[in-house]
């Protein structure tokens, strides 16, 4: 055997491993497509979002601070409060005053009873509309619930609290440019804070997520924390794009900038498409079906690459 025959048989077969070692990466488990869903409300903000490292000026208000050393660790997984195997059994499933943790020791600084957590102000009687951000999509209903007239954010939040119905049910909203936005009416009774509580009950995966909104109905004045005020009745509120963990936040349409992520008052009627004027934090716009994400496809292709130019190497080496 010739040196330069058997130089073009080493080549072959390292042609030959390097196509069957791409082999298996196409079935390593981030070749294939997301399998649960994750999300929260980001407007009115939830304590988890607003506690997150997303979550901007209000992630270092003393509430979030106290959250945080409650739990003994940030609240990077916003998106994954979610208990599975409730099946609508919420009231027998968490306990009370576990209501905003979902009894997850990984959340149980969010069930602190406190009177200045980051808020949304409202209007009573106003229309409300919910941004509630997704980073993975999938089928389930919503179910939004308002704290009883005389409810004291100063105690643990009680199930007793809450209506036996809800404010709102919504079955199967679109997702739209990252986000599900929920509407509903709100009361004409209610006055100073309150907790706009949802249960977000997957159909499409076993799993149920639960948030905590503190909201303050106080027209003017009073310390409310970071707050926007509700659209009026006759105002549709505007979608707004969303913004993914561990993204960067989007930036402003004109200059170009990040755009903040803490929450303000705004003005109703925010122009569709764009980011709010206040930054209210928001996930970045995600797709609506379930397929992998780009660095999921990104690294697929890779592993094509390899195995395709392996085995195009081993072809045309055999033709010598």
């Amino acid at each position: 055997m010739t040196r330069t025959t058997r130089t073009t048989r080493t080549t072959a077969r390292l042609g030959v491993t390097a196509a069957a070692a791409a082999v298996p990466l196409l079935l390593l488990p981030w070749t294939a497509g997301p399998a649960q869903a994750h999300g929260a409300p980001t407007d009115p903000v939830s304590r988890v979002y607003a506690c997150s490292p997303e979550g901007g000026d209000a992630n270092r208000s003393a509430a979030c601070r106290a959250a945080v050393a409650a739990n003994g660790a940030p609240f990077t997984a916003w998106d994954d409060l979610r208990v599975a195997g409730v099946a609508g059994r919420d009231r027998q499933v968490i306990p009370d005053g576990r209501l905003c943790s979902g009894n997850l020791p990984a959340y149980r600084g969010l069930d602190l009873a406190r009177r200045d957590w980051p808020a949304t102000r409202l209007t009573p009687g106003g229309r409300l509309t919910m941004t509630y951000a997704s980073t993975i999509a999938h089928a389930g209903t919503f179910r939004l619930y308002l704290t009883r007239p005389g409810y004291d954010p100063a105690k643990p939040l009680k199930w007793s609290d809450l209506p036996t119905r809800p404010l709102a049910e919504v079955k199967d909203p679109p997702l739209t440019n990252g986000a599900y936005h929920l509407r509903a009416t709100l009361p004409k009774d209610r006055t100073g804070r309150q907790m706009l509580y949802t249960i977000w009950q997957n159909s499409s995966t076993p799993d149920t997520y639960y948030s905590c909104s503190d909201v303050d109905f106080a027209r003017a004045g009073g310390a409310a924390g970071p707050t926007r005020t509700a659209a009026a009745p006759h105002t549709p509120a505007s979608p707004r794009p969303t913004r993914a963990a561990g993204t960067r936040p989007a930036a402003h349409p004109s200059t170009g900038t990040p755009v903040a992520t803490g929450t303000k008052e705004r003005a109703s009627g925010a122009a569709a498409g764009t980011a709010s004027a206040d930054g209210t934090p928001v996930a970045e716009a995600t797709r609506a079906d379930t397929g992998p994400s780009a660095p999921v496809l990104a690294g697929g292709a890779a592993a094509v690459l390899v195995l395709t130019g392996g085995a195009a190497l081993f072809l045309r080496l055999r033709r010598r």
